[in-house]
């Protein structure tokens, strides 16, 4: 990115340069008057820059599910970005704070329906993130070629938000709201993590080009001759790159998305949930009963010649939670189901370990002629929710933990197994969200998401996780059936196209030929290394602001 070399010629300052008014910035002012403009770190935020924070979170969250207005995601990155350009990295550490809570409260709505305590806590911690975020924009934004390096930032911070505690949470990332855009395409080149950056870079440069606007706005008021002209130049290359991003990606011709493979055809099975009136075993009894159903009657219409025969049938997450090893009515009642529609079955169940002590989130491959037989078991059962970490102490303090008597076992096997003529990779839940769960089953022909939204329906979380779906389809170039108990379930194909979808809190069958595929994407084969990359690449920026900073203040102080 070109500098911005045009000269001073007023006491109002723009965006990345000393606070505005006189009380506000006169003692920073005299102790930094000798440093280089870029580096000099400005002081307390100010309402308008607070504001500022504050709308870009907003105009963050309505580029998500269920709106998705999703050129507003990097038009928020670029509000934050002014409000955090020519600010201190304290102050920018705010800032940022500010703004991750004005876009993870709303974007996490349908955590509140868990409680809204559960729901307001978990919003402000994935907001703290945004500290070192907002901090670390704020130095970068110093540098020649700024936009660069805070797209970069947004990689390293969802790289922190995804591992870390408890494996993270790596839910609302920028890439997740760029599903069906012309973006998309990137994800089978470089993952989420490529997706993340360029919608970030497109923020940041459009945070230049207002940066730009505002300077010529000010020399055209200075009178200056050549100045304005000279500001407009300076926004060539902000052009030059947003034309680059458009034409490789558009219309899919230099990033081809996969879309061809071997046709087989599968079946979806949503059986819906009872609302209300049951006690919690019969309300667990009459879930199974209905998938049981369902399933009988996809049988019936494959008789009848109403819906082409499937190879493979998928249930959703809990279709049983009762133990089907344990409990005979629940084993009769699965079998007699698969044995009608006689091809196998994934199911979703719940099952005790050895000893009773926990439980394990099953997806079990059930044969018409064999019975139960390989299966998988989630690896990232969601902490305070299916396990609780610090059980001893929690349990005292909140009793509502209560809620969860025993932990979910943590699976250590992959999720790659063998349904039908094809191979599975199997993830349960919002582990569609982590890139390596996700990457490590796309081995299989076809990806399948199991999952049970009851709790989340008609609140944003179903949508979302639509729309990991959708991306991560692109990206491992994978037809992708997703099997929610009550909705949204869906039939993706390997571009990203929805081939079907339901609505929620209804039973629905899902009947289509998709494409098997075996080929790996340039993501899959370049791993974790694009997300390494960047992260390292801004975490570098920051670094090398920060030096040049405390570089150029001791350079003063020595004067």
């Amino acid at each position: 990115m070109a500098q911005e070399t045009l000269p001073d010629r007023s006491p109002a300052k723009g965006p990345g340069a000393e606070p505005g008014g006189e009380s506000g910035g006169r003692e920073r002012r005299g102790r930094l008057s000798g440093l280089p403009a870029r580096l000099r770190g400005g002081g307390r935020a100010g309402w308008p820059r607070t504001l500022l924070a504050v709308a870009s979170g907003l105009v963050m969250c309505l580029a998500f599910p269920p709106l998705d207005l999703t050129p507003l995601a990097p038009v928020g990155v670029a509000m934050l970005t002014l409000a955090l350009r020519g600010r201190s990295p304290r102050t920018g550490a705010w800032l940022g704070f500010v703004g991750g809570a004005a876009f993870f409260l709303p974007v996490l709505e349908g955590i509140s329906a868990i409680g809204p305590d559960g729901w307001i806590v978990l919003s402000l911690v994935q907001a703290l993130y945004f500290l070192p975020l907002g901090a670390g924009i704020s130095l970068v934004a110093r540098l020649p070629g700024w936009p660069v390096w805070t797209a970069a930032l947004w990689v390293g911070e969802e790289l922190v938000r995804g591992n870390v505690p408890f494996g993270g949470f790596p839910w609302a990332r920028l890439a997740f709201s760029q599903t069906a855009t012309p973006l998309t395409p990137y994800a089978s080149l470089g993952g989420a993590p490529l997706v993340t950056f360029l919608t970030a870079l497109i923020g940041g440069l459009l945070a230049y080009a207002a940066v730009v606007a505002h300077r010529a706005y000010r020399a055209r008021n200075a009178r200056a001759e050549e100045a304005p002209a000279r500001a407009w130049r300076a926004l060539a290359p902000a052009v030059a790159a947003l034309a680059l991003i458009a034409a490789l990606a558009g219309g899919g011709a230099l990033i081809p998305t996969p879309a061809s493979g071997r046709p087989v055809t599968v079946a979806v099975v949503q059986g819906n949930v009872p609302r209300l009136g049951l006690d919690y075993l019969g309300q667990r009894k009459a879930v199974l009963n209905n998938h049981v159903q369902a399933t009988h009657e996809l049988a019936r219409r494959v008789r009848a010649g109403e819906v082409a025969r499937p190879e493979l049938v998928v249930w959703p997450e809990n279709a049983s939670d009762l133990d089907p090893y344990a409990e005979p009515d629940a084993y009769n009642a699965i079998d007699g189901a698969v044995k009608a529609v006689g091809v196998p079955v994934l199911v979703g169940a719940l099952t005790d370990t050895p000893g009773g002590e926990k439980v394990e989130n099953r997806g079990i491959v059930w044969d018409p002629r064999t019975g139960p037989g390989d299966y998988y078991v989630k690896r990232h059962p969601v902490p305070f929710g299916e396990y609780l970490p610090f059980r001893d102490v929690l349990t005292k303090l909140i009793t509502r933990f209560e809620r969860i008597p025993r932990d979910f076992a943590k699976g250590t096997r992959s999720g790659v197994m063998r349904l039908g003529p094809v191979t599975v990779g199997d993830v349960i839940c919002f582990e569609v969200a982590y890139d390596r769960e996700v990457r490590d089953v796309a081995r299989g022909d076809l990806l399948v998401v199991q999952t049970n939204n009851a709790t989340y329906g008609r609140t944003s979380l179903p949508p979302q996780q639509i729309a990991m779906s959708r991306l991560r389809a692109v990206e491992h170039g994978r037809t992708i059936l997703v099997a929610a108990t009550s909705g949204i379930s869906a039939i993706v194909a390997p571009d990203g196209r929805m081939i079907d979808k339901s609505r929620e809190f209804v039973p629905d069958l899902q009947v289509a030929t998709v494409q098997a595929r075996t080929s790996r994407t340039l993501s899959d084969r370049l791993g974790a290394a694009p997300e390494w990359v960047l992260a390292a690449l801004g975490l570098g920026a920051a670094c090398a602001a920060a030096w040049a900073a405390r570089t150029a203040a001791k350079k003063n102080e020595g004067n």
